[in-house]
């Protein structure tokens, strides 16, 4: 993590934690005074038994507890959501913020009789090196995002994880927050690893960065992941190599008002040359992780 980032930047982040945990401390306050999980608390979420077969196969190479470390996630924050799709990481969010918080899931209405723009290849394995038998399995085409959340606020209730309500939205992805909270209402916005999707979805993506602006409270944070591109190729290889140039993001989202103040280096992969959309020879994908706030 950078230090300067640490000292520039009062936000609760991974590297906080980790220095702060050592001394037992069970709670940490940012400065804001508010608390923070701790590497043990967060450990314990990501290891409740019961969270799905599938999600803890996807653990293996989302790696949730390095990602909760850096996003700081705390009790009783409000979090959107974007392009939740089946739930993995709403599900994670709620467990965090608990019951005196909520997660937002949001995803995109489906148009009667509107022709899609297909990606020209379908996404590749982000690890192809991982044995099959613990790949992720494909989402169910048939299964809705909101329906998949359903079923996920309704196994969270039915169990005694006692997390924060999982909450449908179905809004468009330049317009994400339900229509009462579009102005300063969340502490949280998050966008895992389909940024890139947005390329050859034509969204507008500079509005959708201005909305999620103006939805967040003022010191909110925006965490976007994604797939890393080549320099100088931008979102344009979005529907054939699945990628990004973290650059042409960062300057995307900046523009709308945004300051990055921490990179996670927790995903990279130095190795992968980025010109395929699984890289050869078979090794993860480099992925980035970016954290901005709302001044």
């Amino acid at each position: 993590m950078n230090r300067n980032s640490i000292k520039q930047w009062k936000f609760p982040i991974a590297g906080s934690l980790l220095i702060l945990g050592l001394v037992g401390c069970s709670t940490l306050k940012d400065s804001a005074n508010t608390t923070v999980l701790l590497p043990q608390q967060i450990e314990s979420i990501v290891a409740s038994p019961d969270r799905s077969a599938a999600d803890r196969t996807n653990d293996l190479r989302r790696k949730p507890q390095a990602m909760l470390a850096f996003i700081g996630i705390r009790p009783g924050m409000k979090a959107l959501d974007i392009s939740a799709a089946g739930g993995y990481t709403s599900e994670l969010l709620a467990r965090a913020v608990g019951p005196a918080g909520a997660v937002y899931g949001q995803s995109a209405p489906r148009v009667a009789n509107r022709v899609t723009v297909a990606p020209t290849a379908p996404e590749g394995n982000s690890h192809p090196s991982t044995p099959a038998a613990i790949a992720p399995a494909p989402a169910s085409p048939r299964r809705s995002s909101p329906d998949a959340l359903a079923e996920r606020e309704k196994s969270l209730q039915a169990n005694a994880s006692r997390a924060a309500h999982i909450i449908a939205v179905v809004q468009r992805f330049d317009d994400p927050a339900p229509a009462d909270m579009k102005t300063a209402s969340f502490d949280l916005a998050t966008l895992m690893f389909n940024y890139h999707d947005l390329g050859y979805q034509e969204v507008d993506r500079d509005k959708m960065n201005r909305a999620v602006y103006a939805a967040l409270k003022p010191g909110g944070m925006y965490v976007i992941a994604d797939h890393a591109g080549r320099a100088g190729t931008g979102i344009s290889e979005s529907g054939t190599l699945h990628r990004i140039e973290e650059a042409f993001l960062v300057k995307e989202v900046e523009s709308a008002g945004f300051k990055l103040i921490s990179r996670g280096d927790f995903l990279r992969n130095p190795n992968d040359p980025r010109d395929k959309n699984t890289p050869n020879p078979p090794q993860p994908k480099d992925e980035f992780v970016l954290k901005f706030v709302r001044p």
